[in-house]
């Protein structure tokens, strides 16, 4: 006996049921369903043939689980959430395949979200309640509003009193919460001829570069980086406007504002770097310690995680 409980009033076809999953009065399952582990599938919801749900997965009432959806572990769904599997609905027209949606383990859904199809919803990622999802979020984003814009980061700390490691005494150099990454103070120079700014190579900037790019005109909505390197060091300069940066070692994540020119961020190798928040006028310059190479890139959080926390 695998303690999974059925309520009289439920009409669950699928045999697909894991084990003290609890599904209450009021829901049906379609017989290709499956569903996993001590889930909890409240009143009043629907869940078509081709789902899957992984374990620990809580379902609000009044939730419409269409073909291709798959959701992973520990996820939550809240009341009324909508989701769709076909971009150019008509009726009693069936497309030959309904596009599949991803919800990754931890992803929490808001109530009265809508979620368009065909997208995935990024590990530990959060939706706000009535958000309408119109794009892809990736893992730990916080996303509101219609269309969903990125407004933070789950768990991204912005206290900076917090600190990984004491970094080697330099004037200027912040030790941080992220292991490896520091916060600099270039010295800013005033007078009534205008302002300058400066850092030295391996002195100030704690490494030689062999690369430079520029990020601009980019919209407030949009978010850039998402990747780490496996051997390249990067430093950023927020050299007009603003933005900000989120930087993640696999355990810890802590967000910075880059709002002068005189500010710069070290990120060195095995460091997850997002930017967003930009200002209308944001022009970021990056120094990169190495030319271009695509296999030093990592763009998948999951493999990321997996490389900085090999017991996990």
């Amino acid at each position: 006996m695998n303690n999974t409980f059925i309520h009289p009033l439920a009409d669950v076809q699928s045999t697909q049921i894991g084990a003290s999953t609890r599904v209450w009065q009021f829901v049906v399952v379609l017989p290709g369903a499956r569903i996993g582990d001590d889930c909890n599938i409240c009143s009043h919801s629907l869940i078509e043939n081709d789902v899957q749900i992984g374990d620990r997965v809580t379902v609000k009432s009044g939730v419409q689980l269409w073909d291709g959806l798959r959701v992973g572990n520990d996820v939550f769904i809240g009341p009324n959430a909508a989701f769709a599997n076909d971009l150019f609905p008509r009726s009693k027209r069936t497309p030959e395949k309904f596009l599949e949606t991803r919800l990754e383990d931890g992803a929490s859904i808001g109530a009265n979200a809508t979620v368009l199809p065909g997208i995935t919803i990024g590990s530990n990622a959060m939706v706000a309640a009535g958000a309408v999802v119109t794009r892809s979020v990736p893992p730990n984003a916080i996303v509101v509003g219609n269309p969903a814009k990125i407004v933070g980061y789950v768990d991204a700390d912005k206290d900076r009193s917090k600190v990984a490691a004491p970094v080697k005494a330099s004037p200027g150099v912040e030790a941080t919460a992220v292991r490896g990454v520091t916060l600099h103070r270039m010295p800013r120079i005033s007078d009534i001829r205008g302002s300058l700014t400066v850092g030295e190579f391996e002195r100030g900037i704690p490494f030689p570069a062999k690369r430079y790019f520029m990020v601009f005109d980019v919209p407030s909505r949009e978010t850039r980086g998402e990747h780490a390197h496996h051997a390249c060091h990067q430093f950023l300069i927020c050299v007009r406007g603003s933005c900000a940066v989120v930087a993640d070692d696999g355990t810890s994540r802590q967000e910075f504002q880059l709002d002068g020119p005189e500010v710069g961020i070290h990120l060195p190798p095995m460091t997850w770097g997002i930017q967003y928040k930009y200002s209308e006028d944001a022009v970021l310059l990056v120094f990169a310690s190495d030319y271009y190479d695509n296999a030093d890139y990592i763009r998948d959080y999951d493999e990321f995680k997996r490389l900085t926390n090999p017991r996990t």
